[in-house]
This record gives structure tokens, C-alpha cells and sequence, in this order.
């Protein structure tokens, strides 16, 4: 198509756009130092159907985003630019990276190529077509429709944005766009699909505006179903082949609409097709099915065509088309031929189904390409298995006699219950939905029971939710031909099952006490029948025959199972298995190598012959990236890949986990969280199952990992799952964990690329002594073999946890006093606590019992209700007094002795047993069974209310699980503490001393106790030989100093291994993950991010001792001579080894034992040979130490901080503006902790500034010529309020001024007149406009610099209004101090009059930012 004179811009633009070359050409003044401001128009309206096309001329980096394009009504005469295209209104629709908006506001999220991601000389267009669809282009290829019902007269527009300084319009008048006939395309892409023998049939990826694909596009679903009923087209990848069937089956139906699928051909290429509403709307080539009539080019022309209408069909039903070689069309419903639908049908035809009206979802399945469906031996083999009935016929005609043996075993039709899924190579039968319904879930063999052939299922998975269970029986009704009831029981004809105990034909029941109830199976119970030779019916119950149920039950008989009540999940028994080890015989783990499956999530691509997957628009999508293994996981066998490739934008990484689901069945979710029943996975380091979290804290942390880093998976034959790190054992992350699994890798945020490793170690024996490196713990009991258990940190809003999690306290109220174990209870693991404390002025007293609801120590108080016994969202079982309760109902009366008379110190507990039964102990007596039927994973309940206000653990973890957690020093009652004993000598040389790896100027003495440094003043380094635990000190002694040099001892920890390390000349230059002390400053990779920490490590002298602890919530502190200095760095990775520097004025150091460690450390000593009063000072002392708050800067699970970190994941900026320093919140809470003052000094000469009070306080990276300029010492602070949207831009560019007409305000200059020189500029052209800050956040935090916006905060449901602000250095002498220019008169801040609480500056360099604060109200 041809150009027009609309192929020029129009005069009047944007306030920082210049035109040359007869304005075809555009540039935006001042790129370096201003992103915005650079529309421009074309000069007339478009032509319907005219692409109107630039090129990218000229890009710089100083931004993020790039252009912007589409179209606007407004007239540009009239118009008032606006900074950027997506603050046009009334009638505008741009495209703005890879999304579409509408007057400002998204309409599409993913749409086409990204164009922020465009270089210099790329090409980008919009068009308009005669039918009012708006369409992009990149670099000529048409992105599709991006907005429909555009007016008639629209002007392109295109915004310079960002790191777009100048674009051309291209002008080519021999390029044609939307004239190419469909006919010419249609032929081409025949002729280039029929060279493409093996691809197989998926949609298209051009579709109607709502339809989503996934499952690499073999589904298509119709977004927003319940608002919208049309705009779900969808067309066939390429064209149909002769005698080839394109079939789909109906995933999911609603109820809302009239009318439902249509199916049917075109031939209008899906490239070029502007998608209708609805298809029946085309007026050519196209023929569909629409209810039970056939419509030609939307005209009816069969009113009545075959025996089904379409808007009957239901879930599961199957619909197939074929275009036969003599050119008839032929639809074919659940594998019934309907007959000729229409003749002489074009060769060159496109499948099309329209999700319309009720149809909401179909996937597409696998077709036939043979010419001759009736002659082919395997399309027959599928014909009887469609069609069992015919079955036996077949094999008596003797035509092609196949052997019994060569036919599949056993399996479910796909076809099934709506509740119901068939999975694992349709093996097992699931009710993914188990605790939402109880019903809908029946399930059929695919074919007929063989002569003597037991039909037996094993139960794999139970819910307590309903009553009832599982029912199994016979049915003479092909599941092809069966309209599946709610329950089998309903079905009246040819039907017998067992239910409970009875057994019933058709409906009815005949037998009432026939053998075991099987509501009273458990999982991994096995259930079976089986048709004798004289048509006896006989029920099998793990194995054991129950006897005749029926007889003259005839032989043409499929298996039927309803995983009706508790039943959720089945899995078909081969007469060969034994019990307890179903399936394992039948997993072919092969001996292929492990590689990636072919199918995956849409975001993910396989290449290296299976063996890397990767995202390969990482910066552009951060999900929809899964992929599995290739065949399930033997056991011992790990599964390890490699990190190739990561990228900064995100927050997360790569998670990794098992799952039951095979790669052919799943439905690609987005992200692997989203994965619902039969799957395991590591997240970060919380350990998840069927998407809630069953353990945080692992020793593992995915987020940490970088690139290079290996991460494998192994299921162990003890059903445990472990993990592996650089090919170490992280210990156990879960158990019972079933066979027959599949890895999964979750591309995820960060994570980019993997490739599995070359499998040299991919197969560990068990039988070989694999070693655990878990850190060592500190301290042994006698038993040397348990723990104490922790309470959950998320409790009750009236409970206050401490200890070290083992003690729980209600500190007001009578209620809301909720306490949960930190981790599933065992089987057989008792959790037993002790009563401390009691308030007689209350009644009632503790409940105690156990609960499904999965807790952690980052879940919100706000979903836990004010009494065990109003817990009722998941299964709960509480004893009260002398009752037990489920779910607040009474189960059991007059149970055992009532907990209303506990008293001072007695001991209650509960447990689950292996047989699923809650046990309560009362003192240490089991007082028998309270409840049954209890699930795994679930966590002890104690209620502290009415009397009870205080309880402490006395319980231990059982000795087995320890070395699968990572070990953690809690504080202990003093009984338990005064029996504790301390390690031997050769115990504590085992566990601290140096690394053999060391500075090369290091000489190690004394058993690697002693490093001295014999030369220089550098090459000092030295490490702990192994990783340091969770709250142990690690600390050495200054035995020597020489001051002939300068500075001193630098120490700290580093995030990985030294072995096989080559240690630089100083710790500083250590750029791999490192946080170190020096002097009076911190530093991270190197790079310093606070200075002026209150101690000054060059100042220590010989005989003092200083060193480093990682705590439970894996902050860093620094301790010197026995005082913690506080937590100073947060989230350091599970892994981290002590290091020192022995550098300049220290020349030796010596390692401390355990003896000489701080006492709030280590438990004491027995003292029953002391005095009492010397015990009682010294005890009273010691556990002071140890109820202090582990982390001074924070509550441990301070709400307003959640939510703030909330607000700041969801801006999402990048991790690397940020230091790994612990965050500070200033909220009234944390502040009386820490003790603030309101004001404080800093800078020369000092200038006083207020604490960001009611802040949240994010610290940010800082460039290193700060360091050298003296910001941390000699500057000011100062705070900038400013708008969230600014944020990203801000941390981009560093400074304050090169942002600060859209930053703060003013107005743009307009050009003078005259000639100036670099030097001689006036302000108005160089556009410096002031910053405006404040020392206090009572004025910059206002409303009209830090605007407030909504929050919903998805974790806790509340809603919160949003304020951010940046803390900044300013140079003194670079500001000016003025009066407010807003507000009222009322003072803003008591410290500061209103005639000096706004600073301003225009100096370039003059700020640096320094931390990111964000308000929650």
C-alpha cells in the first residue's frame, strides 16, 4: 500500500522536539538530561489501512523505557501535549513497552514484542484497518490487534521516551501491508506447511482478544468468562492436511451464557486475519458448527446435522473435524462419525474453534494424519479401545489377530466425573479439588474387564473434610456412552458397587452388611473386585476377599471407581504389585539419560539436546518458565542442574521441587507455587506441598544462589526428600514422599537459564555413607540426640514469644493467645509444654490440639481467630476441658480429665500416631485416643486462654529428624540448662579452627588455633575451617600488634567455600558475596554501605577479643569483647565461613574456645555445688542475656516493616540498588525498643536533622567516590518526598537533579532567542530547576511532595495508604535554607521553625541518595 501525506509529523509537538528533513525527522533536546516531553504527531489522520512507520535514529542510556507509539483523536491543533503518551486522553490508545493502553490505562498486558528492548534501526508502525482494528508493527511484522472500535479519524503519535532521542519516518512506497490478497498467503503458507511433515497441530498464536494460550498453545481459554461471552476465536497453527483430524475436547463450561462452542474450517490465514467477535460473523470462506446446524459464510445451510448439538456437550466431551481427500467435511463428536457436513471444500483450510457463550476452555488433542482411518491397524487398535464393546467381536473375526500382551494393562478414560482428573498416563484418577467438592468424581476403566482380570486400586490420597469415602464396583456402560452422575450409586441400570459396607445394583442396596466398610480405609489401604468365570461378583480389600456379592453379573464389564467424600485419589494396581510398592514396577526410569521434557511452560525454551532450558525474554517476563525431567526420578537418583544465566530486574529465583503429575498431563501453571496437589518444591528457603508452606527456614536458600551455583533434588528410599548445594547433602526437607516422581525447575524472577549437569554423580548409592554437612552443633544433651522444639514466631495478637521460641506468655486479655509448633508434628513425636504462669481472675483454661493450617514465622496474626475452637478455615482438632472438638464441633464428651484443673507446672501434650489417631498426655500419661482419621503435616495448637497465661516447650524433636534441620541454639529452662554439659577439649578444636586455605603471608600454629602474619602488612587472610552454625560465636583474641602500620584487623563472613580459593591481599578486594567490619565501617562485596558503626576496630589492642554470629533469622552481629554491637546485615545465605584479615597493625590472632565465648550463647554450667545466691546472680544475669531480642534494629516480626517490604517487592526495583543490610523501621514499637532519640546530628559543620519516625527505612547502595569525597562524615541529611512512580527512575539515574522537572515540579522554559556559549548559558535554557528537601519528613513526607496512594496489601486483605521518600546526603554549603511554600501555617515540626524547614539546591553532585523510606498508614 502507498504512502500519503500523512507521511510527515505535524509542526506543532512536544515542548523538547525539533523536526529537520522536512519534519520527517524528530529529535528530543537535551537527551542526556531529560526523558520526557518528546511527542510528536503525524500531520494528517491516518487512511484505513496506511501503516504509518518510524525508525529508531538515535538511543540513549541514561533512562529505562524507549518509545512509545499508536494513535489519538485529539487534534493536534488543540491539543495540549502532555509530558508523555500515556498521559494523552479522550480517545488514545498506545502501545508502551510490551503492553497496550488506553487513555492512560492498560487494557492488554502482554501484547507483542517489548519496544523498550528496540535498538537503533529498528522499525516500529501502527495502522488502523477499514474495520476500526488497531494493529502494530515491528520491523514490518504485524504484532496483531491491539485494540478494537477505533474511530474513523485518528492521528499517529509517537512519544520519544526514555532512551529514545530520535526517530525517521520511513517512507517505501513499493511496501505493501494489508492489499496481500488471502488467497496468495494462504497458498504460500500451504506450500511452506506441507514441506513440515511432523509438526504437530496447536493454535495459532494469533487469536481473539481474550483467548490466553498455554501448555505450549495445545490450550486455549477465554478470559474474564463471567464477563465476557465472545472474542475467543482461535485458529490451527497451519493449515488442515488431507484425512486429518483436528479434535479438541471441552476443558471447562459456565452456566452464565446461551449458546456455546462452534467449531469449524477457513480459509483465511490467521496471519493476516483481523479475528471477529465471533466466527459465524465471516462472510467468506469459512463453514461452522454451530448448536446442531451447519452455517456457511454465517448463513445457515443445514438446519439439522448429526445426532449432537454442541451447546449440550459437557465437560470432557470430544469434538473433531476432517477434511477428507475428496473434499467432504466430516465432524466427529466422542469419536462418532456424523456424517457429511459439506462438499468441495477448499484444499487450503485453517481449523477454527470460537470459545463462545458457555465454552470456556479446550485443548487441543492428538490427531490422525492417515489417509485411511478404517484400513490402518493402529486407528482400528484405537477404535476398539474407544468402543470396547467391539472388542471381543474383533478378536473373533480374526482379521489382524493382535495378542492380549501387546494391548495396554489397565487404565482410566480420560473421560471422567467433572470433579474428576485423570493422570499419571492415565493410571491415576484425582479430585484435584478434593476439599471444595465431594462429589462428580466418577472414573472409568478404558476399557472392558478380561475374563478373571481383578480390577483393584490403591488409595493414595485421603481429606477429612466430608463423610463417605471411596465406592467401587462394575458397570456394563462404555464411559463413552455414560452420562456420569454425581455419584454412581444414582446410575439404574448395569451397575453394582460397594459402599461403606453394603453393596447396591442399579440404586439399590442388596446386600447391608456385606464385609470392612470402606469409609474407614485409609491411604494406601488397596480396594478391588473381580467377575468370576460363573459371573460372581467378589469385593477384595487389601487383598483379602470379602466373598460373594452378586452373581449372573454379565461379562462385557468396565471398572468403575467414585472417589466420592475422603477419597481424593487413586492409582490403578497391577495384579503383580505388591502391597506398599504399587506402580514402582511399572515406572519405566529407563536408562535414558535425564534431559528436559519437551513440554513446558510457554516462556521456556529447550535447546542442547534437552538438556538447557532457558527464558529468553528474561527481562521481559519473569514466569511462566517450568520445566521437568524427561522420565521420572529412580530412587538416590539426583536431579542436578546448573545456573547459567541471571538477571537482575526481578526478586525470586530459580525453585526446584518433584512432582507426581507427568510433563504430558499438567496444565503449565505460571509459577510452580500455583501447582496444586502431588508436588514438593523448595521456594527461596521455605519448603512447599501443593502450594502451602510446610517449613521455612530450610538450609537452603534459591534465592541466593548465583550464577554457576548447582542445586539438585534426590527422593531417598527412607521417602524423604533431600536437596543438594554444589553437590553437598542440605539434609532432609521433607518426608513421605511417594515414588515414581518427576523433577521440576521453576525459571523463575532471576533464574534465566540452567542445563543439567553431566550426571557423573547423578546416581548415589544409600548404601554408601553420604555425609551431612550440617553445621555441628554447639551443645550435646547427654543424650546427644535431641532438641528442643520451637514455637511458631506467627501467633496470637496477646502472646509475646520468647526464648528462643520455647516459652509463650499472653501479656493481656484473656484471649486472643494462639501458639503454634514452628514445624509439622511427626508421627509419634510428642509436643508436650509446661505451665508457668496462671491469672486466677480469669475462667476457662488452655486448649490443646492439632491443626492442617499450614503456619510459618512470616504468617499474619490477622488470620489466627481469638479462640483454637473458632478455627475452622482447615481441620482442626482441639481439646477443651474434658471435650474434643473439630472444627468447633463437639466429637467426644467426657473424653479424660479436664484441663480446667491444670495447675503451676503441670506438663501437657499431644501427639499423632502412626496410625492417624491424636493422642493427649496429661503429666506424661497418655490419656488415650482423642480424635482419628488426623492427616500428615500437621502443627501442634495451644491455646493460653482464661487462666493459663504462660507455658514453656519441654518436649524435644525426635532424634531422627535431627541433621535434617538446621540446627539452632535456643535458650532453655534453667533445669534443662543447669544439666547441659560443654564439649570436650578435642570436641571444640574440632569445631573452631582455620581454614588450611589461607593469605600467603599466614602462618598457622597451635592446631590451626593461632594464625600469625610473618611478613608485609597484607596477605592476611584467614577462615573457619567450616561453616558457621546458627548462634554461634565466632571469636578470636589480639595477641599481637605492630605499629609501624596502619588500620587493623578486618572481620566478618563470606558466602561461600575458601577451599580451592585463591585470597586476595585484603578482604576489601574480596568481590564475591562478603560482609565485613573495618574500621568503623561495614562493607558488602567490597563496597562500603554504612560508616560511623559506634566502634572502631583499628582503635582494639592486644588481649581484646572481637567477632561475628549469625543468628536464627540469619542476620549478621558483631561482638567485641562480649558485647553484641546488634544486627547490622540481614538474610546472609545458610552457608557462610568466618573470615579474618589480619592486615596492618595486627600481626596475631587466636581462636577462643567455647569456655571464653558470651555466656548469652551457651548454656551454664550445672551449679548444684554452688550457693544460692551465687547461682541466683549469676543465673539471673545470664538469662537476661539470653530473652533479649536477637535483633535490636527490628521487632522479630515487626506488621508495619511486613508491609512496607510488601510495598517495595511490588514497585519492583531491582535488588541491586539495595545493600543486604538489615532494613530499619521506625514505627513506635521498634523505636521504644532501640530507644531512638527524636533528632540527631550530622555532617561539618553538624546540622541537625529528625528521625524518619513512622518510616521504614531501606538502605541503598552507594557509588564508591563517596568514600573518597567524605559523604558519610562531612555531609547532611536531608529527606525528598516524591511520588512511587519516580522511584525507578530516580534510583536509575542516581541524583535528584537530573530528574527534577517531573521529580518536583516547575515549569518548562520556552526557548530564548540569541546566541550563548556552553559557559554563558542562562538557567532557563540549561532548565535546572531546584530540589526541594527538608530536614525533617514532617514537611517532605507531606502530602503535596510524598502524595499518598492505596496499597492492598494481598498478604494480611488490609488496605493502606502508601508515602515514599528518599533519604539524601547534601554538601553543606550547596543549599539554601528557606521558609514553606506549602501547608498551613501550623508548624510542621517543633525542632524546626517553618522559616527554615525547606532546604533547596541547584549544584550538580550535590546530593547522594542513601536509603529508600516508605510509610504505611
Amino acid at each position: 500500500m502507498a504512502s500519503s501525506t500523512a507521511t510527515e509529523f505535524h509542526r506543532r509537538t512536544g515542548s523538547l522536539v525539533s523536526l529537520s528533513n522536512s519534519n520527517r525527522t524528530a529529535n528530543r533536546n537535551h537527551p542526556a538530561q531529560e526523558f520526557n516531553n518528546g511527542i510528536v504527531l503525524s500531520l494528517h489522520p491516518l487512511r484505513d489501512n496506511q501503516l504509518f512507520e518510524v525508525r529508531i535514529d538515535k538511543k540513549v542510556n541514561s533512562w529505562s523505557g524507549s518509545i512509545e507509539i499508536g494513535v489519538t483523536s485529539c487534534d493536534p491543533m488543540n491539543l495540549s501535549f502532555p509530558t508523555s503518551a500515556t498521559g494523552f486522553h479522550e480517545g488514545t490508545w498506545v502501545m508502551s513497552g510490551c503492553s497496550i493502553m488506553k487513555d492512560g490505562h492498560t487494557t492488554l498486558d502482554e501484547y507483542g514484542q517489548d519496544l523498550d528492548q528496540l535498538a537503533e534501526g529498528d522499525r516500529v508502525g501502527v495502522m488502523r484497518t477499514s474495520n476500526g482494528v488497531l494493529h502494530m508493527y515491528v520491523n514490518g511484522v504485524d504484532q496483531g490487534a491491539a485494540s478494537t472500535n477505533i474511530p474513523s479519524k485518528v492521528w499517529a503519535v509517537v512519544d520519544m521516551y526514555g532512551k529514545c532521542a530520535q526517530v525517521t519516518i520511513v517512507d517505501d512506497t513499493n511496501r505493501e501491508v494489508a492489499a496481500i490478497s488471502n488467497e496468495l498467503v494462504s497458498e504460500s503458507m500451504a506450500l511452506a506447511s506441507n514441506e513440515l511433515t511432523n509438526d504437530k497441530l496447536v493454535f495459532h498464536d494469533r487469536h481473539g482478544t481474550l483467548i490466553k494460550l498455554s501448555s505450549n498453545r495445545r490450550v486455549a481459554e477465554r478470559r474474564r468468562p463471567l464477563d465476557e461471552f465472545n472474542n475467543g476465536v482461535v485458529m490451527t497453527n497451519r493449515p488442515l492436511r488431507d484425512n486429518e483430524l483436528f479434535e479438541i475436547r471441552l476443558e471447562r463450561l459456565v452456566d452464565k451464557w446461551s449458546g456455546s462452542i462452534e467449531v469449524g474450517i477457513t480459509t483465511h490465514n490467521p496471519n493476516i486475519l483481523d479475528f471477529p467477535a465471533t466466527m459465524t460473523n465471516m462472510r467468506s470462506g469459512t463453514i461452522m458448527m454451530s448448536g446442531s446446524g451447519i452455517l456457511t459464510n454465517g448463513k445457515g445451510t443445514r438446519r439439522q446435522y448429526g445426532d449432537f448439538n454442541l451447546d449440550e456437550l459437557q465437560e470432557g466431551d470430544k469434538i473433531g473435524l476432517i477434511r477428507k481427500a475428496n473434499g467432504t467435511l466430516h465432524y466427529y463428536i466422542n469419536d462418532i462419525d456424523q456424517g457429511v457436513a459439506a462438499t468441495k471444500v477448499p484444499q487450503t483450510v485453517w481449523g477454527v474453534v470460537d470459545l463462545y457463550g458457555m465454552a470456556v476452555k479446550v485443548t487441543v488433542l492428538e490427531g490422525l494424519s492417515q489417509s485411511s482411518q478404517d484400513d490402518n491397524l493402529v486407528n482400528r487398535m484405537t477404535s476398539l479401545f474407544r468402543h470396547p464393546r467391539t472388542f471381543d467381536n474383533e478378536i473373533a473375526h480374526g482379521e489382524n489377530v493382535i495378542s492380549l500382551s501387546s494391548i495396554d494393562r489397565l487404565q482410566f478414560h480420560t473421560r471422567c466425573g467433572i470433579h474428576a482428573t485423570v493422570i499419571n498416563n492415565q493410571r491415576t484418577a484425582h479430585r484435584p479439588n478434593a476439599f471444595d467438592d465431594f462429589n462428580n468424581a466418577v472414573v472409568v476403566t478404558q476399557r472392558i474387564l478380561r475374563p478373571g482380570e481383578m480390577f483393584e486400586v490403591v488409595i493414595d490420597k485421603m481429606v477429612d473434610k466430608w463423610a463417605g469415602s471411596i465406592e467401587i464396583g462394575v458397570t456394563t456402560h462404555s464411559p463413552v456412552e455414560l452420562e456420569f452422575p454425581s455419584t454412581m450409586t444414582n446410575v439404574r441400570s448395569g451397575t453394582w458397587m460397594m459402599t461403606g459396607n453394603g453393596v447396591m445394583r442399579n440404586g439399590t442396596t442388596i446386600l447391608e452388611e456385606y464385609g470392612q466398610n470402606l469409609d474407614r480405609l485409609k491411604a494406601g489401604d488397596h480396594v478391588g473386585v473381580l467377575r468370576k468365570d460363573d459371573g460372581v461378583l467378589h469385593f477384595f480389600v487389601n487383598g483379602i476377599d470379602q466373598g460373594p456379592a452378586a452373581s449372573n453379573v454379565p461379562a462385557n464389564i468396565y471398572g468403575v471407581i467414585d472417589l466420592y467424600g475422603q477419597a481424593a485419589q487413586a492409582t490403578i494396581v497391577d495384579p503383580t504389585t505388591d502391597f506398599g510398592n504399587f506402580g514402582l514396577s511399572d515406572i519405566d526410569f529407563g536408562s535414558d539419560e535425564l534431559r528436559f521434557h519437551p513440554r513446558h511452560g510457554q516462556n521456556a525454551i529447550i535447546s542442547a539436546d534437552g538438556k538447557t532450558a532457558s527464558r529468553p525474554s528474561a527481562r521481559g517476563e519473569f514466569n511462566d518458565a517450568i520445566v521437568m525431567s524427561n522420565r521420572p526420578l529412580a530412587d538416590h537418583e539426583l536431579f542436578e542442574v546448573c545456573i547459567d544465566k541471571m538477571v537482575e530486574r526481578w526478586s525470586g529465583s530459580i525453585e526446584a521441587g518433584v512432582t507426581l503429575v507427568s510433563p504430558e498431563d499438567i496444565d503449565f501453571p505460571s509459577t510452580m507455587t500455583d501447582i496444586a496437589f502431588d508436588t514438593w518444591l523448595l521456594s527461596g528457603s521455605s519448603v512447599m506441598q501443593d502450594g502451602s508452606t510446610i517449613r521455612n527456614g530450610y538450609r537452603l536458600d534459591l534465592d541466593s544462589l548465583r550464577v554457576g551455583s548447582r542445586v539438585g533434588m534426590m527422593r531417598c528410599s527412607d521417602e524423604t526428600l533431600h536437596y543438594y548445594l554444589d553437590g553437598v547433602d542440605q539434609g532432609v526437607a521433607c518426608s513421605d514422599v511417594p515414588p515414581g516422581l518427576y523433577a521440576v525447575i521453576d525459571l523463575y524472577g532471576q533464574c534465566a537459564q540452567v542445563t543439567i549437569t553431566s550426571g557423573q554423580q547423578n546416581s548415589i548409592s544409600h548404601s554408601n555413607n553420604v555425609i551431612l554437612t550440617e553445621p555441628e552443633p554447639t551443645l550435646v544433651s547427654p543424650s546427644c540426640s535431641e532438641m528442643t522444639h520451637r514455637f511458631s514466631r506467627c501467633a496470637g495478637k496477646n502472646i509475646e514469644i520468647r526464648n528462643g521460641g520455647t516459652t509463650a506468655c499472653r501479656v493481656r486479655s484473656y484471649d486472643q493467645a494462639l501458639v503454634f509448633s514452628c514445624d509439622p508434628i511427626k508421627a509419634e513425636e510428642i509436643f508436650e509444654v509446661r505451665v508457668d504462669s496462671i491469672s486466677n481472675k480469669w475462667a476457662g483454661s488452655l486448649q490443646v490440639g492439632l491443626t492442617t493450617l499450614a503456619i510459618s514465622d512470616s504468617t499474619s496474626f490477622a488470620i489466627l481467630p481469638s479462640q483454637a475452637t473458632d478455627l475452622k478455615a482447615k481441620a482442626t482438632w482441639v481439646v477443651t476441658g474434658s471435650e474434643v472438638q473439630k472444627n468447633g464441633g463437639v466429637v467426644k464428651e467426657n473424653y479424660g480429665p479436664s484441663l480446667d484443673r491444670l495447675s503451676l507446672g503441670s506438663r501437657i501434650g499431644v501427639k499423632r500416631s502412626a496410625d492417624g489417631n491424636m493422642h493427649l498426655l496429661v503429666n506424661g500419661e497418655d490419656v488415650g485416643v482423642a480424635a482419628n482419621n488426623i492427616p500428615k503435616n500437621v502443627f501442634a495448637i495451644i491455646d493460653l486462654y482464661g487462666r493459663i497465661d504462660g507455658v514453656s516447650i519441654t518436649s524435644n524433636i525426635s532424634a531422627d529428624l535431627i541433621g535434617s534441620s538446621v540446627v539452632t541454639s535456643v535458650a532453655m529452662p534453667l533445669e534443662t540448662a543447669s544439666q547441659v554439659q560443654l564439649l570436650s577439649d578435642e570436641e571444640l578444636r574440632f569445631t573452631s579452627e582455620f581454614h588450611d586455605n589461607c593469605g600467603k603471608n599466614i602462618s598457622c600454629k597451635n592446631d590451626n588455633q593461632t594464625a600469625e602474619r610473618i611478613s608485609s602488612y597484607n596477605q592476611g587472610l584467614v577462615f573457619s575451617a567450616k561453616p558457621l552454625p546458627q548462634n554461634h560465636l565466632f571469636q578470636v583474641k589480639i595477641d599481637r600488634i605492630n605499629s609501624k602500620w596502619t588500620s587493623s584487623l578486618v572481620i566478618g563472613v563470606v558466602g561461600f567455600s575458601p577451599e580451592k580459593w585463591t585470597p586476595p591481599s585484603s578482604a576489601l578486594n574480596i568481590k564475591k558475596p562478603s560482609w565485613l567490619f573495618h574500621a568503623n565501617s561495614v562493607y558488602d562485596c567490597g563496597t562500603k554501605v554504612k560508616g560511623n558503626c559506634g566502634i572502631n576496630l583499628d582503635a582494639l589492642t592486644v588481649g581484646q577479643m572481637v567477632g561475628v554470629k549469625i543468628d536464627q533469622y540469619s542476620m549478621l552481629h558483631l561482638v567485641v569483647d562480649g558485647e553484641d554491637r546488634g544486627a547490622v546485615f540481614r538474610d546472609l545465605p545458610s552457608i557462610c565461613y568466618a573470615i579474618v584479615d589480619l592486615y596492618g597493625q595486627c600481626e596475631q590472632v587466636t581462636l577462643m574456645s567455647l569456655d571464653r565465648d558470651v555466656a548469652a550463647d551457651f548454656p551454664i554450667p550445672s551449679t548444684e555445688d554452688r550457693e544460692k545466691a551465687d547461682k541466683e546472680d549469676g543465673q539471673k544475669e545470664k538469662l537476661n542475656l539470653r530473652q533479649s531480642n536477637p535483633n535490636p534494629t527490628i521487632l522479630p516480626n515487626c506488621e508495619i516493616l511486613n508491609v512496607c517490604s510488601r510495598f517495595k517487592a511490588m514497585l519492583g526495583l531491582p535488588e541491586a540498588f539495595f545493600t543486604s543490610e538489615v532494613s530499619s523501621c521506625y514505627c513506635e514499637n521498634c523505636s521504644k525498643i532501640r530507644g531512638d532519640n527524636l533528632y540527631s546530628r550530622k555532617g561539618e559543620p553538624p546540622k541537625d536533622y529528625a528521625l524518619p519516625f513512622g518510616w521504614c527505612k531501606f538502605n541503598l547502595r552507594m557509588p564508591l567516590k563517596t568514600d573518597g569525597q567524605g559523604v558519610h562524615d562531612k555531609w547532611h541529611i536531608g529527606f525528598h518526598g516524591t511520588k512511587p512512580g519516580f522511584i525507578r527512575r530516580l534510583l536509575d539515574s542516581g541524583d535528584l537533579l537530573t530528574s527534577s522537572k517531573s521529580l518536583v515540579g516547575g515549569v518548562t522554559s520556552r526557548p530564548l532567542s540569541g546566541h550563548f556559549d556552553e559557559k554563558n548559558k542562562p538557567e532557563e535554557l540549561l532548565d535546572i530547576h531546584p530540589i526541594v528537601l527538608s530536614p525533617t519528613l514532617r514537611y517532605a513526607g507531606c502530602q503535596a511532595f510524598a502524595p499518598a496512594i492505596e496499597f492492598r496489601d494481598q498478604k494480611t486483605r488490609k488496605l493502606y495508604h502508601m508515602r515514599v521518600a528518599i533519604q539524601v546526603y547534601i554538601k553543606p554549603g550547596s543549599y539554601k535554607i528557606g521558609p514553606q511554600s506549602t501547608g498551613t501555617n501550623d508548624q510542621f515540626d517543633p525542632k524546626f521553625s517553618n522559616n527554615e524547614v525547606e532546604w533547596s539546591t541547584k549544584e550538580r553532585g550535590a546530593t547522594t541518595l542513601c536509603a529508600l523510606l516508605i510509610k504505611a498508614e
